[in-house]
């Protein structure tokens, strides 16, 4: 789907056709919703944009900005976390928003076909025509803020999921909560990989080095790098909670697997002096001149048992006292 929208100094017109548009007088937006060979075709002949750029928005290209010597090239990435088949099991998921910046036009192209650039699209054909009557750079700066405030919509969710995990760690020790914890702290480094050159692409914006970012519109571009230096730092502090709540996690299975070889260690030590004696007594000598004491004695047997019950109880109470047990 392809919208073209013209801003000729009263109010914005919509056109079908992306040439007409192209040669009219006035500030020319066309937004492509697809990037299928149809419709890059007709926008690149339109425009002409350069096949290298069509090139990186089709690759798995990370983002950046380019200057061409009638536009400027800009590449983001919308991304998104898909879910999987338990509830912290999520794929960050990108697709390519490309931006070209000319001297009186501004391009864009997505995959998504009703995403955050088509809503700004609807307000400026609703009559929101600040947008283009600041000119494409201001209007290339609407498209990239509405990119990047969907990054905060995202670590919303893994905010959450963080929470969710450091309950779980202090109450279960449960082998899925090592899981979910590995999971986060993937989804958040994919999205680091993100982040950090979108924040250079919108950093070159930022500084004006392009010819076609006006002097009064670099101030917008800075609030966007501004927000993804935020982005990036609240990934470096979430990925320090979810390696926190990691090492709460391990702390907590140590605790408990301590305490239970405590438990096996004291229930050895009891049964080692009872294992001696029924050991000596069990080996059975009698008769000649070294005979073993007692084994003729009619209460020895109850006699030993009753020794090995009293040398148990004793050690028992004592391991309690010791708070042992």
């Amino acid at each position: 789907m392809i919208s073209a929208l013209v801003y000729a100094g009263e109010k914005a017109v919509a056109y079908d056709d992306l040439h007409e548009a192209r040669q009219s007088a006035g500030t020319t937006w066309v937004h492509a919703a697809g990037i299928d060979d149809d419709t890059v075709s007709a926008v690149q002949s339109a425009f002409g944009l350069h096949s290298l750029a069509i090139e990186d928005l089709r690759s798995d290209v990370r983002a950046k900005t380019e200057e061409y010597r009638d536009y400027t090239f800009v590449l983001l990435k919308h991304i998104s976390l898909t879910p999987g088949e338990t509830t912290f099991e999520k794929e960050v998921t990108t697709s390519p928003v490309g931006i070209f910046i000319g001297r009186d036009w501004v391009v864009t192209l997505s995959t998504e076909p009703a995403g955050p650039i088509q809503r700004v699209m609807d307000a400026a054909e609703c009559g929101d025509e600040r947008l283009l009557q600041r000119g494409p750079d201001f209007t290339a700066y609407r498209v990239v803020d509405v990119v990047v405030d969907a990054y905060f919509d995202l670590l919303d969710g893994v905010e959450t999921d963080i929470e969710e995990i450091e309950e779980a760690v202090t109450v279960s020790t449960d082998g899925e909560i090592i899981e979910q914890i590995n999971d986060v702290r993937r989804d958040l480094l994919s999205f680091r990989k993100q982040v950090w050159p979108a924040r250079e692409a919108v950093g070159t914006l930022a500084r004006g080095d392009p010819a076609e970012i006006q002097p009064q519109t670099e101030k917008y571009f800075r609030d966007v790098y501004d927000h993804l230096v935020q982005i990036a730092d609240l990934t470096e502090t979430y990925r320090d909670l979810v390696s926190g709540a990691r090492d709460i996690y391990l702390n907590t299975v140590s605790q408990s697997t301590n305490e239970v070889m405590k438990v096996l260690t004291v229930v050895a030590t009891i049964f080692i002096p009872l294992t001696f004696v029924a050991g000596i007594y069990g080996m059975n000598f009698a008769g000649g001149p070294y005979n073993m004491p007692e084994l003729g004695w009619t209460y020895g047997y109850p006699a030993a048992m009753l020794g090995m019950v009293l040398m148990a109880g004793l050690m028992l109470v004592h391991f309690r006292r010791r708070n042992y047990l």
